[in-house]
């Protein structure tokens, strides 16, 4: 489970540009942004007893579509064995059309190669069916069914949601960590908060980024075809409308790590 932790909290960021209603188009901000991951709660029974680590996240923007590189690194100490530090780099790429999605990943786990994860996917339309093509860890083909999204396509349909002030949707989502068909992922959406800390909240990066209304958002994720009740994990985040996420949490249900944002800077549009 703790392998997918980078990927996954790489993923609250990424965006789409396909079938919004113009009432509510979504202004995207391409960004670089430095996150510290600290253990906010945990349980006896999972045996971690702290957490630290780091996350750079940098999304930007091409003529045709939404580039993605993340570097992250979290150290996980155990009370009754050794530490655990595991790693990712990850590069994806995704048009704006929503039609076609690479991506390439590489974990490391005590600083080893752990696993590659590359691929390509596509879909035959807005709506329609496609296929994913794995190169590694080894080659191998999936079919994806219609109405699945890819992870840019389904976060800013959750940003266009929030606007229209939806509070629950669910979708289907690949987004190439495993090999494995598309996930299902629940969205909960809270109401809209003005821009700057709630109470009780780390004080934030002075950036005209973050004077963005926003909402918290939870997401459960559960595996393909999984009839199960619990999701494998949830991704809470304070979303806001231009895409940055302002901190996050990911809830593995026995602890939960907790992502802050420190550093934040726009980055350049093309011209195109």
């Amino acid at each position: 489970m703790i392998d997918r932790t980078g990927r996954l909290l790489g993923l609250a960021a990424l965006l789409w540009l396909v079938a919004l209603p113009a009432a509510f188009a979504v202004e995207i901000a391409p960004h670089r942004a430095l996150y510290s991951l600290t253990l906010a709660s945990t349980k006896s029974s999972s045996g971690v007893i702290g957490a630290n680590g780091a996350m750079i996240y940098e999304w930007g923007e091409t003529c045709e579509g939404w580039t993605v590189q993340q570097r992250f690194r979290l150290r996980l100490q155990y009370a009754e064995q050794d530490s655990v530090e595991v790693s990712s780099s990850l590069v994806t790429w995704e048009a704006k059309d929503g039609l076609r999605y690479r991506f390439n990943e590489r974990r490391l786990r005590n600083r080893e190669p752990d696993e590659e994860i590359k691929g390509e996917a596509k879909l035959d339309g807005p709506g329609k069916g496609g296929t994913a093509e794995f190169t590694r860890p080894e080659a191998a083909r999936l079919t994806l069914a219609p109405g699945v999204l890819f992870p840019t396509a389904h976060t800013l349909l959750l940003i266009e949601r929030a606007q229209a002030g939806d509070q629950f949707f669910s979708r289907e989502v690949f987004d190439g960590a495993t090999v494995e068909n598309a996930g299902q992922i629940t969205a909960v959406i809270g109401p809209k908060l003005k821009p700057g800390p709630s109470a009780g909240e780390t004080k934030l990066p002075d950036s005209p980024l973050l004077a963005r209304p926003s909402w918290r958002v939870r997401l459960a994720f559960f595996p393909s075809g999984s009839k199960a009740e619990q999701p494998d994990y949830e991704l809470g985040m304070r979303l806001l409308d231009n895409g940055v996420s302002q901190d996050m949490s990911l809830d593995y249900s026995d602890y939960v790590i907790h992502a802050t944002l420190d550093q934040i800077e726009a980055l350049p549009r093309p011209s195109c």
